[in-house]
């Protein structure tokens, strides 16, 4: 069973930073793109950032430069390394994995998501 486990996620103040980790297990990691996204309340799912199998990473544009991907192929875990939150970074971030996209139209199986709020 495909199992993505979303976890880091927190009440952070504006200017602070936070890491968010996801584990992976039921498939061969190393087979997979990884990727993050976030959905705001009442707003429409967002991509945010993704990692390919060979750890090239791909970012939204508006976050490249703030936020980072990475993955640890031994622990079968995607990161990503948020620094400077702002308040519109509030969200339910997940976790996605795809056998052959890394990019917005990725999502072969998701996480159940992890709450990161940023105050002001």
């Amino acid at each position: 069973q495909v199992q993505l486990v979303e976890s880091g996620g927190g009440l952070v103040q504006s200017g602070g930073s936070l890491r968010l980790s996801c584990a992976a297990s039921g498939l061969t990691f190393s087979r997979y793109g990884m990727g993050w996204f976030r959905q705001a309340p009442g707003k429409e799912r967002e991509f945010a950032a993704a990692i390919s199998r060979n750890s090239v990473g791909t970012y939204a544009a508006s976050l490249k430069g703030r936020f980072t991907i990475s993955r640890d192929h031994a622990k079968n875990t995607v990161y990503l390394q948020m620094s400077n939150l702002k308040p519109e970074d509030t969200a339910v971030y997940y976790c996605a994995a795809d056998m052959r996209q890394v990019g917005p139209d990725m999502g072969d199986y998701w996480g159940q998501g992890t709450q990161v709020t940023v105050s002001s």
